[in-house]
């Protein structure tokens, strides 16, 4: 999400936001003096933090938003906030005679509040006017991203996850990986990394055919295989090739395993049957065993890095692909790969609707 910084020897506030590639820089405006301009700075950060969270937590991720006080009502009140901002930004809550002050319970609001009692405290007119046009810069790249559209400042959210597919992204990635079933850097910089782990799933199930017909073994052990020649992620493609194999869809399996972590990244836990399975197995070891410790250190409560679930799914799913290639190429069969894995791909294109 897009970062504030306050440039000391220009005297200007600067906005910043990554591409996937590096992170680009603007200017927004002057800002007198270095105290009122930190202060900014850190203010529309966490509106900007607060705002993109309705992107990574929609409404739609959490149940139904009509139930008044769930989950879901909430993401959605939160979402609906976002009409608030520029009044609050222009005439924002201020402490009264006796020094008590409206506080919204709602983050968004609350912060926008706060960036207008900076401005408020600068006493700019000019600044007010410009500092509204960067917050509704950042809600419109919000709202380009919520609809799959990421050019421009919207291009942040390939490095965000969001555990909503955007079928458009879905088949941007698909496009990108017909062109070159191996992956190419543009599925990290152009896409949004949880739609284009739907079709990588989708084309590692392929590839995992393709490589098992020419060598004999069941999709499911391809990836086991290829670490063997070269060290690869085995554990969770392996899972989403069993999933895909038990009849799950791509968009079913990669929803499921970015919840997971996002739930974890929050300090809770979806798959608590899964943790009292491990509990159970670890009752069962003799303490005596000198790989339990082994064993209880590798656990994960979830199988992605929960700080970057999206990508860290996606990097896995490309790495497996090419370890598929890695064990077609050994099986010489005399067949191309990337053609062998797009007619197999294309037999069954309905998944990925």
């Amino acid at each position: 999400m897009t970062r504030y910084a306050y440039d000391s020897g220009a005297g200007t506030l600067v906005a910043t936001w990554g591409t996937g590639r590096g992170d680009v820089a603007e200017t927004i405006a002057e800002v007198p003096g270095a105290e009122h301009g930190v202060e900014l700075a850190a203010a529309l950060a966490s509106l900007a933090r607060f705002q993109w969270r309705t992107y990574t937590h929609p409404a739609t991720a959490a149940g139904d938003p009509d139930v008044v006080n769930g989950e879901a009502w909430r993401r959605a009140e939160e979402r609906n906030r976002f009409a608030k901002v520029e009044a609050a930004l222009r005439t924002p809550n201020l402490p009264d005679d006796d020094g008590c002050m409206l506080v919204f319970y709602s983050p968004i609001e609350e912060s926008a509040h706060h960036v207008g009692r900076v401005l408020h405290a600068i006493g700019d007119a000019s600044l007010v006017d410009r500092v509204v046009n960067e917050v509704l810069t950042e809600q419109a790249a919000i709202m380009a991203a919520e609809l799959g559209d990421l050019a421009g400042r919207a291009r942040q959210a390939v490095e965000l996850t969001r555990p909503e597919i955007s079928p458009v992204q879905v088949h941007a990635a698909d496009s990108l990986l017909r062109a070159n079933p191996l992956g190419s850097i543009d599925l990290f910089t152009e896409l949004d990394p949880a739609a284009a782990s739907v079709a990588a799933a989708h084309w590692l199930r392929a590839a995992a055919t393709v490589a098992g017909e020419v060598t004999g073994l069941e999709p499911v052990d391809v990836v086991a295989e290829a670490d063997d020649i070269e060290a690869l992620q085995v554990e969770t493609p392996t899972v989403v090739l069993e999933r895909l194999g038990a009849g799950e869809t791509p968009t079913q399996v990669v929803v499921d395993l970015i919840a997971d972590a996002i739930a974890v990244s929050e300090g809770k836990v979806r798959d608590l049957d899964g943790i009292i399975e491990a509990a159970q197995e670890i009752e069962e070891r003799d303490d005596e065993d000198d790989d339990l410790d082994d064993w209880t250190d590798g656990y994960r409560i979830c199988r992605l890095d929960p700080t970057r679930p999206a990508i860290d799914l996606l990097e896995d799913l490309l790495g497996a692909i090419r370890g598929c290639w890695l064990v077609f190429s050994e099986a010489d069969s005399g067949a191309t790969f990337e053609d062998s894995v797009r007619t197999e791909a294309d037999a069954d294109t309905s998944r990925l609707q």
